[in-house]
């Protein structure tokens, strides 16, 4: 049985962006002046960019906290923006803004980051989901991020939200994952026999002066440097509340069927970073569309009958979770698509970049 673990934590990163001429603007200082004495108070932080704002959930029992707060927090923080005569868009890119006019956030760490990344971190102009499933004891937390792994290029297919960037269709479903991976320390991590063995390489890579701390290992899922989580970081922004609130669902069920199997002395068979990384590029060009490689059955096979069976594989423990109807879903948008193929259906209809920002920020407050 599921034994109180599974708590969840979930940081979400939406773009500002000005309603008429549609581009990104940089805002987040007056969102941070203000959002501190409001309900989202420490739950709103700044990052890299002055036209981004991360809000982060405190640790939710359950899926039905996160989407109370998650919800909450989207519904303040357009409220804050429209103050200022801005809104706010739940997207992974821009579809035009350039990142060469964004300013940068006035602080050490970002200054840093630049210093030490240069134009890699000031083109960095990507936002994202990240999902943290609470896992109490380090070396479980490390067998089941091994697992885990195999499953995150189906995660990243169903959050698809970046097909564009500077003005250009750029034929992925994920142009952020492009974009970040060109960062150090990123993409499907190896497998770690221990949590020692995850230790002794952040001590390694803080001794040589490559990191200063486990914070900068930006791998698409980690064993937590300092929370008793496994960090799912792969995932898009996506635009539908709705999806959002699946993919946390799917996330948390993912790692308690795991833990289950665990618990069982199972596990899910391992496969090399190299493999994993073939379907991660798919999901990453195609999203939903993408006839994905099943391993167990040596074939390619079309993603919606993967969702299927995952639907399927985590039943067990989405039942203990009482998340089986949110779950269901994930067969929807597996089917459907994401928020990447309602942008592309705006732009081939309207050939207008303008035009799918307005469907970005009306589909971002949807139902909120």
């Amino acid at each position: 049985m599921i034994d109180g673990q599974f708590t969840l934590g979930v940081e979400e990163e939406y773009q500002i962006v000005h309603p008429e001429t549609r581009d990104l603007r940089s805002y987040v200082s007056a969102i941070m002046e203000e959002g501190g004495r409001t309900v989202l108070r420490e739950r709103v932080r700044q990052e890299l960019h002055q036209s981004m704002v991360e809000v982060a959930t405190t640790i939710c029992n359950d899926v039905g906290e996160v989407q109370s707060q998650l919800v909450e927090m989207r519904g303040e923080l357009d409220r804050l923006a429209r103050k200022g005569g801005l809104r706010i868009v739940a997207a992974s890119t821009h579809p035009f803004s350039d990142w060469t006019t964004q300013q940068i956030t006035e602080s050490d760490r970002y200054h840093n980051i630049v210093n030490d990344m240069q134009d890699l971190a000031r083109a960095n102009l990507i936002f994202g989901l990240h999902v943290h499933v609470g896992i109490k004891d380090k070396q479980v937390a490390v067998a089941l991020a091994n697992q885990v792994r195999y499953f995150l290029p189906h995660l990243l297919a169903l959050s698809c939200s970046s097909p564009f960037w500077l003005g250009r269709k750029t034929g992925l479903m994920s142009n952020r994952s492009h974009i970040f991976k060109r960062f150090p320390r990123t993409g499907i991590p190896d497998e770690f026999e221990s949590y020692e063995q995850l230790e002794n390489l952040v001590k390694l890579l803080v001794k040589t002066h490559c990191i200063d701390t486990g914070k900068k290992l930006w791998w698409d899922v980690r064993a937590h440097y300092l929370y008793d989580t496994v960090e799912i970081r792969i995932c898009d922004m996506p635009t539908s509340m709705k999806d959002t609130l699946a993919l946390v669902a799917l996330a948390q069920a993912l790692m308690a069927k795991l833990y289950l199997m665990y618990q069982r002395n199972t596990a899910w068979r391992s496969y090399g970073r190299s493999l994993i990384e073939e379907n991660k590029w798919r999901a990453q060009r195609y999203g939903t569309d993408a006839m994905m490689i099943d391993f167990g059955m040596l074939c390619e096979r079309p993603f919606p009958e993967l969702a299927d069976e995952l639907v399927e594989f985590v039943a067990e423990a989405s039942d203990q979770l009482g998340t089986t109807g949110a779950l269901q879903h994930i067969r929807q948008m597996a089917r459907a698509g994401t928020s990447a193929h309602r942008q592309i259906e705006v732009w081939e209809r309207t050939k207008d970049m303008r035009a799918v920002v307005d469907w970005l920020i009306e589909e971002t407050m949807r139902g909120v």
